[in-house]
């Protein structure tokens, strides 16, 4: 069922990620300030997950994911039917972004309780690469109907709203598991300091990619539609093979090796992406910004060692659903201030400034990584 489930979420947010960036600036026309404010109603979702997951106390982590996918199906109708004016339109952002928020620690929590002892990075690199099936196969879907078919952002959203559905009904089948108590909720624990931190460089890196990347795409190197539905096909096909060995490299090389190998890899993408125009001619500059795309998408698997590092080191089995929703509210408080802070660096100095300041993030990531320990690693 849960296998199921990640497939046609995947599919579901693949027609989202490939198309949202030219819906807004096909309809709605937004300057480059406003992108960045765009990310308030779209991540502060992300900030109040704790909050959510607290009113929501009475029911399982299942029953949870239920509600987080019926949010995700409502708000994703109302942006393709009923979004008039941009202000409009972001009310439906905020509810659709409600949903995935909720979703992003139970999918990881509820596929870790889904794994054999020892082999939790495997199962989740297998979660993943079936998520990545779908997600190449909903991009695709999307290059096929913009390029030969006519296919507009109304239609891709009432798709992507029956997806959203349909896994809300294929979890609502799976057997229910205990609710945590309310006032779990809300801990914060010393021992997981370390956990917090990486959680806080994470959002702020995974900020830039998720709102600026393809925005450089799209205003600086004047992309269409396909071109960003065709790499993210891109990088579906590799991480089909790429995901399933990154969990079993977490398993055997350790959470350390992988988190660094990560922040190292970042600093160059960032130089990629801010640089590449000034550095090389047009065509090489614009080849070398794809290449950045699909090597950053790869890399936001790296989030299943952080999952795996805190399951590792919880003090009890129940914190690891909490302190994972617990993350999600810390990160977005600093990927929200980052989002409004590269909003005004773009105005003022250049879209090169926004990605430099990615490259510092990905510096202090590296020797943060250094300090993990681990019983078995």
């Amino acid at each position: 069922m849960f296998l199921a489930a990640t497939f046609v979420f995947g599919f579901s947010q693949s027609i989202v990620d490939s198309t949202f960036n030219n819906f807004l600036n096909e309809t709605f026309f937004i300057d480059n300030l406003q992108r960045g404010l765009l990310e308030l109603p779209r991540e502060l979702p992300g900030l109040l997950t704790i909050v959510i997951s607290a009113i929501l106390f009475f029911l399982c982590s299942r029953r949870q994911a239920v509600v987080a996918n019926v949010l995700c199906a409502a708000g994703i109708l109302l942006i393709g039917l009923f979004s008039p004016t941009f202000s409009v339109m972001l009310i439906w952002l905020f509810i659709f972004s409600i949903g995935q928020h909720l979703f992003i620690p139970l999918n990881q929590s509820i596929g870790m309780e889904l794994a054999v002892e020892g082999e939790t990075g495997k199962r989740l690199g297998q979660f993943s690469a079936v998520a990545n099936v779908a997600m190449i196969i909903g991009s695709f879907a999307v290059f096929i109907g913009f390029k030969f078919l006519n296919l507009d952002f109304k239609i891709s959203y009432i798709v992507a709203f029956l997806g959203f559905l349909a896994v809300a009904a294929l979890i609502f089948m799976m057997k229910k598991d205990e609710p945590i108590p309310v006032r779990m909720k809300f801990q914060l624990r010393r021992e997981y300091k370390l956990y917090y931190w990486l959680t806080v460089l994470y959002g702020t890196r995974k900020q830039l990619f998720l709102t600026f990347a393809p925005w450089v795409l799209v205003t600086v190197f004047q992309q269409k539609t396909q071109v960003l539905a065709t790499l993210l096909t891109i990088g579906g096909v590799i991480g089909i093979f790429f995901k399933p060995m990154l969990g079993k490299a977490i398993d055997k090389l350790g959470e350390k090796l992988i988190l660094a190998s990560e922040a190292a890899i970042l600093i160059f993408v960032c130089i990629g992406y801010g640089f590449a125009k000034s550095i090389f001619p047009e065509t090489t500059a614009i080849y070398v910004v794809f290449a950045c795309y699909i090597i950053d998408q790869m890399l936001v698997a790296v989030s299943m060692a952080r999952a795996t590092y805190l399951q590792k080191i919880a003090v009890a089995p129940e914190d690891v659903s909490q302190t994972l929703t617990m993350g999600v509210s810390i990160d977005h408080i600093f990927s929200i201030a980052i989002a409004l802070l590269s909003g005004f660096v773009w105005v003022k100095w250049g879209y090169q400034y926004v990605f430099l300041l990615g490259a510092v993030i990905a510096a202090v990531n590296f020797f943060s990584a250094l300090q993990i320990k681990t019983q078995s690693h």
